[in-house]
């Protein structure tokens, strides 16, 4: 999670940029604050800088009625100055490919001559590669203790939260390049389907920026808003995120941090602490069963309920098996 035009600022924000070389698999991320001086409330700093203010809308959006209603709403709502967020929205871009990411036409071309492998066949190879398993079992190893004090805080077996890690961002390589500011606000004023669902997460980032003192233009993400190593919405960041550091501020895009984030959604998830996640069986043997489309047939899958938690932080057989077959590639190859 990346300025220059802001010298006044210097001071108060890092330029949000992955750092970690290539050789070291325990990358490092910067965090979208600089404030060292507790006694000092950047939030209060920012919204009275002279770059942040202006008396109306500019840009973009300088004659959206629904941006001029969100900022009614967050002033009488949240007591935010009306001139800061004016000059927020004012820089606020519209990011047209965020708007075909969200909205991607109806596949329209031919039908395949021959079928093709299949999907989860396809999904599992985009996760379960030597790459994932190598940088994994390092990343453990590099925060061994944090993970470890995560896994016993949390009751979360630590290979899970390692696996969320690798498949959300690579352990950190992948947190996104969207500035999420940009892209929750074109989500929430360009875009239909799920409009009210992003307008409550604008609302969150900017809630969730003035709490934790970060300048809102500098945070980086998914195109969709998600942020840090394990891609928390804003309001999971608001209700889950913890400081795992003890250095005064949530900061999903520090490895500490994001560790013990991930474990405490595990553990408000209702995760249970050395139980099983699925194993292999054969098709309608009773009890929950899940099936998978593979390159060579079907594949079913007996689920319990820490599989059905690892839904909760995204609703897919296929991502929750990919996240659950990482976690014990990872710790069999840690053994």
């Amino acid at each position: 999670m990346k300025n220059t035009s802001y010298k006044r600022l210097s001071k108060l924000a890092l330029a949000l940029a992955l750092t970690g070389c290539a050789g070291n698999p325990a990358v490092k991320t910067d965090a979208p604050y600089t404030n060292t001086n507790t006694n000092t409330n950047t939030s209060t700093i920012l919204e009275h800088a002279p770059e942040y203010q202006a008396p109306g809308l500019t840009g973009t959006y300088a004659s959206s009625l629904p941006v001029q209603n969100f900022i009614r709403h967050m002033v009488l709502k949240h007591r935010f100055s009306e001139s800061y967020l004016n000059g927020l929205f004012s820089q606020a871009k519209r990011l047209d490919y965020v708007i075909r990411l969200e909205n991607p036409p109806p596949y329209s071309g031919p039908k395949p001559a021959h079928p093709k492998m299949g999907s989860w066949t396809r999904y599992r190879q985009q996760f379960i590669t030597e790459a994932h398993i190598t940088h994994g079992v390092d990343f453990w190893s590099s925060n061994a203790d944090a993970i470890q004090k995560a896994s016993v805080t949390y009751g979360v077996d630590p290979e899970y939260i390692v696996a969320i890690i690798g498949v959300e961002t690579f352990f950190g390589r992948n947190i996104g390049k969207t500035h999420t500011l940009d892209a929750l606000t074109t989500l929430s004023f360009d875009t239909q389907r799920r409009a009210k669902f992003f307008t409550t997460e604008l609302e969150n980032f900017l809630l969730m920026s003035r709490e934790e003192g970060y300048d809102p233009l500098k945070p980086v993400g998914s195109w969709a808003g998600a942020m840090g190593l394990g891609q928390f919405m804003p309001s999971s960041f608001r209700k889950l995120a913890v400081d795992f550091n003890n250095d005064g501020h949530r900061n999903l895009w520090d490895q500490h941090d994001a560790i013990g984030s991930v474990a405490n959604y595990f553990s408000h998830s209702g995760w249970q602490n050395n139980m099983p996640v699925a194993e292999p069986t054969q098709a309608y043997r009773g009890g929950p069963i899940i099936e998978l489309s593979a390159s060579n047939g079907s594949e079913y899958w007996h689920i319990h309920p820490n599989f059905k938690v690892i839904k909760k932080y995204n609703n897919s057989d296929k991502y929750a098996m990919a996240v659950h077959q990482l976690a014990q590639a990872i710790k069999q190859r840690r053994l």
